[in-house]
């Protein structure tokens, strides 16, 4: 009888192990298409792949992350509407594009919001910002996984010498289609003018655009020197961009899953970050040796004093003071 009891027994732990191991072999697994309109030789592009590789690694493989350039799946707008639909896909973004669900948040890409990489990595720690990030995914369906991808200071490029906002009058500059890019290009003093980017290099070469306000890589990148003469070192957003996924499709994951996710997009912008930070000084540098002209001195202050311009037309000086106080607040 004691045989036959531990028969049953071994035989009980052995299904029992079997049953687990079957579990684990059946564990679900995930994937993520995520699209960036930079082209592959761009710093971030590289940074995304750093991403998707340790998110592959840290979860055994559980989730796996596909990287498109170039817009190869589509514009940006496109996308994110798919990511409010629930799709498996991602997107490189700015908070801009953003202020079209969440008005508020878009002041992140108002002229002269942040001073540095550093303040736009604790922008995490605002409480505004927090409840703004809420609201994308509870009523927009748009998950924001981290922001901590600083591009760099945003300059103009044309092909005249600007020195402060008046030069700029008159001048037709690409920007991208969303209502904080395009009031802030109206005040400083420039006509926004609303093109893709993977369309700049054309509507200079026709003159649709008479310029654009981009970083130094972006530039080198895409050989845009062939088409402009100008640098205007107006630094006028320091341009910090936002990974957003579907909250649905997030939700869906598991939490261990999330916290990957998450994190390793917060360690690999931050490094990337740092990268660009290099990147800009040699881009600027190529630049200048291919013969762009780099103007140093601007009228800073007349730039800062018209850019405030954007927030009153929008609406968001107060969002603008408010977050500004939270940053303050944290450098103390």
């Amino acid at each position: 009888m004691q045989t036959r009891e531990l028969v049953l027994h071994t035989g009980a732990a052995a299904l029992a192990l079997g049953l687990m191991a079957t579990t684990a072999d059946a564990q679900e697994s995930y994937n993520l298409r995520f699209n960036h309109v930079l082209g592959p030789n761009e710093p971030f592009h590289q940074g995304f792949l750093d991403w998707a590789e340790r998110v592959e690694e840290r979860t055994d493989g559980q989730l796996t992350i596909d990287v498109f350039h170039s817009s190869q799946l589509g514009v940006e707008e496109d996308i994110i509407e798919q990511i409010r639909q629930g799709a498996n896909v991602g997107q490189n973004t700015d908070a801009a594009r953003l202020g079209n669900y969440v008005p508020g948040i878009a002041v992140v890409n108002g002229p002269y919001f942040l001073e540095d990489k550093e303040q736009a990595f604790q922008l995490s720690e605002s409480e505004t910002m927090q409840g703004w990030m809420d609201e994308l995914a509870s009523e927009h369906g748009i998950q924001v996984v981290c922001f901590d991808w600083v591009q760099g200071n945003r300059h103009f490029f044309t092909n005249t010498d600007v020195r402060t906002p008046e030069d700029l009058g008159g001048l037709r500059i690409r920007t991208p289609p969303a209502p904080i890019w395009q009031e802030s290009i109206r005040a400083l003093g420039a006509a926004p003018t609303a093109m893709n980017f993977g369309d700049i290099y054309t509507g200079l070469q026709s003159r649709a655009v008479d310029g654009a306000e981009l970083v130094y890589p972006n530039i080198t990148a895409a050989n845009l020197n062939e088409v402009l003469d100008y640098a205007i070192e107006t630094g006028h957003i320091l341009l910090t961009n936002f990974q957003v996924v579907s909250s649905e499709w997030f939700e869906g994951l598991p939490d261990d899953v999330q916290t990957a996710l998450v994190e390793e997009c917060r360690t690999a912008g931050q490094e990337t970050s740092e990268v660009i930070a290099q990147a800009v000084e040699e881009a600027k540098s190529q630049l200048q040796d291919a013969g762009m002209t780099v103007i140093e001195d601007v009228d800073i202050d007349a730039f800062r004093e018209a850019g405030m311009g954007a927030y009153e037309a929008l609406g968001l000086t107060d969002a603008y003071e408010t977050v500004r106080g939270e940053l303050d607040a944290m450098g103390e």
